[in-house]
């Protein structure tokens, strides 16, 4: 059960509904938001919601069977749209554009990406600045000052930036030069982190961690939720099965469940999905036409000579096309 509470809503008035929670077998968790207050409400027994919903500062009720309550479909009539300013949103009806390096590598790459984006009016910019690599000899990123340059020459270009978290100590030094905070498929599941992207006022996309199902996606989804953060954003980006041709088995049926159970936006990574770069474009218009709100492209000048990933990463010519031809598939689409 969630139970929307009124903002100014007193003590002894929440007092009140907790314990009628508990008096009718429910152990209740308070939940601020950057938007709302909640009461999250846990229990077996059948309880009239009316009982509840009459009580003073309550301002709505919903029941919830899932087991991610605040993510769910369920209880949330509009989907949540991601609004990043300056006419950049991610929502569903519109397709976000998201595309840059695996890797930041040099101010003069990103100068040539920033120009490429914003010929095609794509106006977000991906980038790691902290790789997560599985060997220790390949290159792990330019750290905190590349991230510093890649913001700079963002916004020189009315670009916004997201780039890779990988642990607690880097939220609060990225936190001024990062539009959206990504959660990598190797840190689906490290709830440490989740709890405190919960306590920031930034968008969190959060990606389908390598071996991870649906539920748990969401449940990863609802551990930021519960901390604070209801700007989220889900992301399909393959998963490891014993499939050998490709990268990545790229699960497209996860759009339209990920829509049908959640109302946060949902995007696709094909380059990482396929991780064949003469197959990111026909994935990524699949992507499209099954529902997607947006794309995660990996694009660089020179492929081939791409610190990281240039296998799956398209270059400027093929990017472009793959952004107009996407553009043409959603207006098919609608």
């Amino acid at each position: 059960m969630i139970i929307q509470l009124d903002p100014g809503i007193t003590p002894a008035a929440l007092e009140t509904i907790k314990q009628t929670l508990q008096h009718g077998g429910y152990k209740s968790s308070e939940v601020k938001t950057q938007k709302a207050y909640y009461l999250v409400a846990l229990g077996t027994k059948e309880i009239d919601i009316r009982t509840i919903g009459h009580l003073a500062g309550v301002r709505d009720v919903h029941r919830v069977s899932d087991a991610y309550k605040l993510v769910s479909r369920k209880w949330k009539v509009h989907p949540t749209a991601i609004d990043l300013g300056d006419g950049i949103r991610i929502r569903e009806g519109e397709l976000a554009l998201i595309a840059g390096p695996c890797s930041i590598e040099s101010e003069e790459q990103a100068q040539r990406l920033a120009q490429h984006l914003k010929d095609n009016n794509v106006r977000i910019m991906r980038g790691g600045a902290f790789k997560p690599r599985t060997s220790p000899y390949s290159f792990r990123g330019m750290g905190l000052d590349g991230l510093k340059m890649f913001y700079r020459v963002a916004r020189e270009h009315g670009i916004r930036v997201i780039s890779e978290v990988l642990e607690i100590s880097q939220i609060k030094e990225m936190y001024d030069y990062i539009d959206i905070y990504q959660v990598g498929t190797r840190n689906t599941q490290n709830f440490s982190l989740l709890h405190e992207l919960g306590r920031v006022d930034k968008p969190v996309l959060i990606k389908r961690g390598m071996s991870g199902t649906i539920e748990e996606l969401l449940q990863s989804a609802e551990y930021i939720f519960a901390n604070g953060n209801e700007q989220l954003i889900l992301c399909e980006r393959g998963i490891r099965t014993f499939e050998k041709a490709y990268r990545n088995t790229l699960d497209l049926n996860a759009v339209p469940a990920l829509k049908e159970k959640s109302h946060l936006p949902v995007i696709v990574d094909p380059s990482h999905g396929v991780g064949v770069r003469r197959w990111v474009e026909p994935m990524a218009l699949a992507a499209v036409m099954a529902g997607a709100d947006g794309l995660l492209l990996e694009i660089h000048q020179t492929p081939e000579e791409a610190a990281s990933d240039g296998q799956q990463t398209l270059n400027f010519e093929e990017s472009a096309r793959v952004f107009r031809r996407a553009r043409e598939a959603l207006a098919a689409r609608c």
